[in-house]
């Protein structure tokens, strides 16, 4: 990562901890400026300028993250209500629809996301997109036992699609909860990301597909200007 577009996530993670409240019951999104708003909200409770706050996690990895931080963490199932989530995103379109799941967390990222009251959205200025899929993949969970149905399924619609593999381990990315990831591409990008994600999720096997249609609240975003980190609340489009 470039030490600006360091100061850009700092910067937009910082931002999105503002909104958070005493008492509030808040989705902790997966990836890396998710990661430092985890971090922020930890500082804050650790000073003393937030309390009574619950966190819920949408990944293995930011549930280790929060523990260490001293955050209280509870499951999806244990709670009854998120007063705000706060997540990051792998594409932004002007509509503030969304690509998520660079990190294959997509899974209980949408769950979060969709109870939540509010879902802000923070991401550096890369992330800003006109088109959806023409530059990210999109990532499609499958039951291990019918990748390669699913990936023909894709195909028939379309779309390229290509089992995800690990980096280092051998084999594919299991995801947490056991499954597989195929990385979709479309050929001039997703025209219509709610036909198509309810389309992806009509398919035998798929457990849940990286678009994230009609969610988003605000988008905040990162940006340096004149050499120095700034956020921007996006203007939806």
């Amino acid at each position: 990562m470039s030490d600006l577009q360091d100061q850009m996530k700092q910067a937009v993670a910082a931002a999105a901890t503002e909104q958070i409240r005493s008492g509030m019951v808040v989705g902790l999104g997966s990836g890396s400026t998710a990661a430092l708003m985890i971090q922020a909200l930890g500082a804050k409770l650790k000073c003393g300028e937030l309390s009574d706050i619950v966190g819920v996690p949408t990944s293995f990895q930011g549930e280790v993250l929060a523990a260490e931080l001293g955050i209280p963490l509870q499951s999806l199932n244990a709670v009854d209500r998120i007063d705000l989530a706060i997540d990051g995103a792998d594409e932004v379109d002007p509509a503030f629809q969304l690509i998520k799941g660079g990190g294959a967390c997509h899974v209980q990222e949408k769950l979060v996301a969709v109870r939540a009251k509010r879902f802000v959205v923070v991401v550096d200025s890369t992330k800003l997109v006109d088109t959806l899929n023409l530059g990210f993949l999109l990532p499609v969970e499958v039951l291990p036992g019918a990748w390669r149905q699913v990936q023909g399924q894709l195909k028939a619609m379309g779309g390229e699609a290509q089992l995800r593999m690990a980096v280092k381990k051998a084999g594919p990315v299991v995801t947490d909860q056991g499954n597989l990831v195929l990385d979709v591409k479309f050929a001039g990008g997703i025209g219509d990301p709610a036909v198509l994600e309810a389309a992806i999720n009509n398919i035998p096997g798929v457990l849940e597909n990286g678009l994230f249609v009609n969610l988003t609240d605000q988008v905040l975003v990162g940006e340096i200007v004149a050499g120095e980190p700034r956020v921007r609340d996006l203007a939806k489009r």
